[in-house]
């Protein structure tokens, strides 16, 4: 199964300590070697790295790890192909433009007999199920507010993706990490775990490697941060395990807007048998 990694923060922030030991699953800890990537927000723009080897021995997850980026929100994955061959085409985040912003989608997952109707708005560069569905959530989105001149709000959109989100996740595990620069959209199907940061900030050690780091040194009072992983990235600090079917925004480091989608059925873990897809909706 992939890997995600995300953030949201108050403050513009650097993910290095995060992101250190979540390479570590691409091909350390973990045999996740199929590519890995990195989305972030910036004051003047947005920028990604994309490789499709394994992030525990690539150069330009080394850069990464030393250069401090500072952002809003981050959204990072590590791949271990179910659908597509390995390749840059098919290595997330992927990216597209809606009204003037940049968005970043990452899936952890596999989608079974999912063909949904793309009108041509937006289409897959690669051939993974992941690229398909991401497709299918911005044309959703397109389509709900068409004739709009700017984005809408995350207030307005989040119940748009709800809806999507269950659809989709009927064709099987759908945990995925979306962002436009503002709120970190997140819908877990079988597997994610949510840490949330905050003053007084402790002192956390990570799982994948020998690293620990005083946060209270790096952090003010008022900076809040959430960090979403497939799997806990940190010991001694509290993670949260959400639930199948759960939609949730988080903006400014803060939980805003919660979803239970109460058809989803729990989706089995790896190992378990598929349960058989239904028609996308």
């Amino acid at each position: 199964m992939c890997q995600l990694l995300g953030m949201n923060s108050s403050a513009a922030a650097s993910i290095r300590f995060s992101f250190t030991g979540f390479a570590q699953r691409g091909g350390c800890t973990a045999d996740h070697v199929d590519g890995w990537g990195i989305a972030f927000y910036e004051a003047t723009g947005a920028r990604s790295f994309l490789d499709d080897g394994p992030a525990s021995a690539s150069g330009l997850a080394a850069f990464v790890r030393e250069y401090p980026i500072r952002s809003h929100n981050v959204i990072s994955h590590i791949r271990k192909a179910t659908q597509g061959s390995v390749g840059l085409s098919n290595t997330h985040p992927f990216s597209r433009e809606w009204l003037g912003r940049h968005w970043f989608f990452a899936h952890n997952g596999d989608l079974q007999n999912f063909h949904p109707p793309l009108d041509g708005s937006y289409l897959p560069a690669g051939t993974t199920d992941s690229e398909k569905a991401f497709c299918y959530l911005m044309q959703c989105l397109r389509q709900a507010f068409k004739g709009w001149q700017r984005a809408p709000t995350w207030e307005a959109m989040a119940p748009v993706l709800a809806a999507c989100n269950e659809a989709i996740a009927r064709h099987g595990n759908f945990n995925y990490l979306l962002t436009h620069g503002e709120a970190l959209f997140v819908h877990c199907s079988s597997q994610l775990a949510v840490l949330q940061r905050a003053y007084p900030f402790s002192h956390a050690r990570l799982v994948d490697c020998d690293l620990s780091m005083d946060l209270g040194a790096l952090n003010g009072p008022d900076d809040r941060m959430v960090i979403v992983a497939t799997e806990p990235l940190t010991v001694a600090e509290r993670w949260e395990a959400l639930q199948t079917g759960d939609t949730r925004v988080y903006v400014g480091g803060r939980l805003v807007w919660t979803h239970q989608c109460p058809h989803t059925r729990r989706f089995p873990v790896p190992g378990e048998a598929l349960a058989e897809p239904v028609a996308l909706a």
